[in-house]
């Protein structure tokens, strides 16, 4: 437990840095998610609603396109501020726009909650074990800038190691078995500065300055394999 704190109070420190303040309310024009609340909401009611989501998201939360991230047993947390974020920024060319435009806050939040309520994606088999991969998740590293990916999503990619204990944490998005062209395209707008929404999204935005290409793609293929 002390170890798994330590990592969790280094991740904090580093977050703190990149977003160069420590108030527990911005000024900048973000959304800040170091300070909320556990969502809460209706499954039942998520299901119902969840009908426009599936087309791209599919009837059980697993994208069956990869360039769309599966929902399925994600935090409902991370979920709903997701959901703020696309309504709030309401960019013309995002197809989120147009879903989420109608959605009373009611309604994410019964959306966060079915979507996290089902079986997470299984991992993709067929990729091999990347040592190098697993090396930049779990260390990072320092001769680069590029802090451990765990501090925040956990050693095993399932989520920070407090999530269970602070709703804040678990605004950090669950990464095991996610698509990696989702993650890839993801990886390269935060480091081109672009969807930098919230408080989170700043911190990955300075975390993707210093991946390349070619570490975008090895921890993208490696988290979809499961983060084996």
């Amino acid at each position: 437990m002390n170890a798994v704190r330590k990592i969790a109070a280094r991740g904090l420190a580093f977050a703190l840095t990149l977003l160069g303040t420590t108030s527990a309310h911005c000024t900048m024009d973000v959304i800040d998610l170091r300070r909320i609340d556990a969502v809460g909401g209706d499954a039942f009611a998520g299901k119902a609603k969840a009908t426009a989501c599936l087309g791209c998201h599919g009837t059980a939360g697993i994208a069956p396109v990869p360039m769309f991230p599966n929902l399925a047993g994600q935090n409902a947390e991370y979920l709903y501020w997701a959901l703020l974020e696309f309504q709030r920024a309401a960019r013309a060319d995002s197809p989120m726009t147009a879903q989420v435009a109608p959605l009373a806050d009611a309604d994410m939040r019964d959306l966060a909650t079915y979507f996290a309520a089902l079986p997470a994606a299984s991992a993709d088999g067929a990729a091999r074990p990347d040592a190098r991969a697993a090396a930049l998740f779990l260390r990072g590293d320092p001769a680069r800038g590029i802090p451990p990916c765990q501090g925040c999503h956990g050693a095993d990619a399932g989520g920070h190691p407090l999530a269970a204990a602070t709703a804040s944490y678990r605004a950090y998005p669950i990464l095991r078995g996610q698509h990696a062209t989702y993650l890839t395209q993801r990886l390269r707008d935060f480091r081109a500065g672009q969807r930098v929404d919230s408080s989170n999204d700043r911190i990955m935005q300075g975390v993707a300055r210093s991946l390349d290409d070619d570490a975008i793609d090895q921890l993208s293929a490696w988290l979809q394999a499961g983060a084996r």
